[in-house]
């Protein structure tokens, strides 16, 4: 039954992508790229990589933060809604990964706006913190499920009321509900929405999602103040 769903949720995810995602060569070769360079196929899926791109011309943003780079796929889709004047600051723990997001942002003729970080995003994250940068105007957190209760935390100093912040896979097939789990990235998971829950500068809503990636979901918080 498992099987026929996931077939389900692939052909949907196909039936979508064709009508609504045109075919991209620049992000194909990304794609291709990445899997040339033996990076794990974790990356959004095409209709999730144009919501993000969507989301970010709704916001008008001049100012990305990405945590979690991988080969720079969804950094493609974030660099492509920016101004010219606008950046995309993408943090990436990995250098080999880096590599490779860098190569593919350079082909698609977003490295002038697209800056990628390596090293821990905790300490990226607090260094900018340090640094007094220009608010964000949007956050995507999609690194080490893990951290992202200091992600998150983090992301609420880097960002200004009216600011977006998403938190890519936050359902884990449905563990998020156990209470009683002891998997690092469902407490993990739990302690960021507790968190959420009791910020009073944010409203927050979690969807669900099923699809090429399976079953999972995102949390959308807009900074109110």
């Amino acid at each position: 039954m498992a099987e026929q769903a996931q077939q389900t949720w692939d052909a949907v995810d196909a039936y979508f992508s064709e009508k609504l995602v045109s075919r991209d060569p620049v992000l194909e070769a990304a794609v291709a790229a990445a899997d040339a360079a033996g990076l794990p196929r974790i990356a959004v899926a095409p209709n999730q990589g144009k919501l993000l791109h969507l989301l970010a011309l709704t916001q008008g943003a001049r100012r990305i933060l990405e945590v979690g780079t991988l080969g720079g796929y969804s950094a493609i889709w974030l660099a492509r809604a920016l101004p010219a004047d606008g950046r995309l600051i993408t943090l990436e723990i990995s250098p080999a990964h880096a590599e490779v997001a860098r190569a593919n942002l350079a082909r698609a003729g977003l490295q002038q706006v697209a800056e990628v970080r390596v090293g821990r995003a905790a300490d990226a994250l607090a260094a900018l913190v340090a640094d007094g940068v220009e608010p964000f105007d949007l956050v995507f957190i999609d690194a080490d499920k893990t951290g992202n209760p200091e992600y998150f935390a983090r992301a609420l100093q880097l960002t200004r009321p009216g600011s977006l912040i998403v938190v890519d896979n936050v359902v884990r097939g449905g563990a998020v509900a156990d209470a009683g789990s002891t998997d690092p990235a469902i407490t993990a998971t739990r302690r960021l929405h507790d968190l959420i829950a009791a910020e009073p500068r944010v409203a927050a809503t979690s969807v669900q999602t099923v699809g090429s990636k399976g079953y999972d979901g995102f949390t959308l918080a807009r900074v109110q103040s």
